[in-house]
């Protein structure tokens, strides 16, 4: 664990990239990472198409995967493996085709195997789309060897 805060956010930063690399998902949708730090992570996409549903809105579970990314970055920023153990989501309002979407996630507790993150999700002009809680679980292993 660095013992400095600018050794963190050069870890959390390793991570993310490391963790970009890897997830074809968020490359697939053009998920961008947009800031990382200890236990913090934004990340952002643009609602296309063929993310609509019936009612020419983003489907929710566009919402939901961008809102769990950033959950998972900021779960995993601390370089040990985290996975989601539960979460919640509500959708206070729509997006719609072009849309930019960006999920802010923020650490609110975190202690031993067990933590509890909060995910904004708002459009270009603020709104927002999503509220997210998620928990994880830390498991062994990690992303920097």
């Amino acid at each position: 664990m660095p013992s400095r805060p600018e050794d963190a956010q050069i870890l959390a930063e390793h991570v993310g990239r490391i963790m970009l690399e890897k997830d074809e998902s968020a490359r697939f949708l053009g998920v961008t990472l947009d800031g990382i730090g200890p236990g913090f992570a934004q990340m952002s996409m643009t609602v296309t198409r063929s993310m609509l549903n019936a009612l020419d809105l983003c489907h929710g579970g566009f919402t939901f995967k961008l809102a769990d990314d950033a959950f998972a970055y900021a779960c995993n920023s601390h370089n040990r493996n985290a996975v989601g153990l539960s979460c919640t989501i509500s959708y206070p309002a729509a997006a719609r085709e072009g849309d930019r979407l960006t999920a802010t996630c923020r650490e609110v507790h975190r202690k031993g195997r067990n933590g509890t993150y909060d995910v904004t999700v708002t459009k270009q002009d603020g709104e927002v789309v999503a509220l997210f809680r998620g928990q994880c679980r830390v498991i062994d292993g990690h992303i920097v060897e």
